[in-house]
């Protein structure tokens, strides 16, 4: 294990993405353990509250970000980019927050901010193996530059047809895209509202119904195992921006 360390982190240069790595993981489990035992009020878990004002955790987040951020411009290291990761995992486990300017952490908005977490993280899981985005490492004639132009509109496609995570995933892995860019849209996508036709929304629904929501499923129960139940009803339905 020692060796394996040495060879594919320290040896490869990725010492530092893998403390940012590990620092986000350990410390959205922990938040999340936190405020799980805040809500069923065990202890003396309680959460911050300066007078009537609660204070949320992105503010701590964000504080860490910047002196993680700063010191890392100034001597890069290890322990700068382990302080950027427990920052940015304290932000995105408020994320739907920031999104919505409005405090929706247990409400179903709320697993927006698990999402990003989730992407964070095998995003950086992705770069720890040694990919990186938008190329192609096999031996080709076609020029860099028009590969990653090549992918990055297939991307594009990918994400505008309403897949995320084949979209994310395959910035690393060029072949999901063309599958993303070529498959049926999701209903409801940008893609769907410009091209679709009657007929082609009607069979995007029946897709979606029944391959896509038994994998909604099982990602809802997988997060609610680890970040607890989004269960609180909706307080964005019905409130107009002001």
């Amino acid at each position: 294990m020692g060796n394996w360390f040495q060879q594919s982190i320290v040896g490869t240069g990725r010492l530092s993405l893998f403390c940012f790595f590990v620092a986000l993981i350990v410390t959205f489990v922990a938040t999340r353990i936190n405020v799980r035992l805040i809500r069923a009020k065990i202890g003396w878990f309680r959460n911050i509250s300066v007078g009537e004002m609660h204070i949320h955790h992105v503010v701590f987040g964000v504080v860490l970000m910047l002196v993680g951020g700063v010191a890392g411009l100034m001597a890069g290291s290890a322990w700068t980019a382990a302080i950027f990761g427990v920052g940015s995992a304290l932000v995105l486990d408020e994320f739907a927050l920031i999104l919505h300017l409005h405090d929706v952490y247990w409400e179903e908005e709320g697993r927006t901010s698990v999402d990003a977490v989730f992407v964070a993280v095998a995003v950086t899981g992705l770069l720890l193996m040694g990919l990186r985005p938008l190329t192609w490492d096999f031996a080709t004639p076609i020029s860099p530059g028009a590969i990653i132009v090549g992918n990055l509109a297939l991307a594009i496609i990918t994400l505008l047809k309403g897949k995320i995570w084949t979209g994310l995933v395959g910035l690393f892995v060029p072949f999901l895209l063309v599958i993303g860019a070529v498959r049926l849209a999701r209903p409801g996508s940008p893609w769907a509202h410009w091209f679709f036709a009657t007929r082609k929304v009607d069979k995007a629904l029946r897709r979606e119904e029944r391959w896509r929501r038994p994998v909604i499923r099982v990602k809802i129960a997988f997060q609610e195992f680890v970040s607890g139940r989004h269960d609180l009803p909706s307080s964005r339905r019905g409130r107009r921006h002001t």
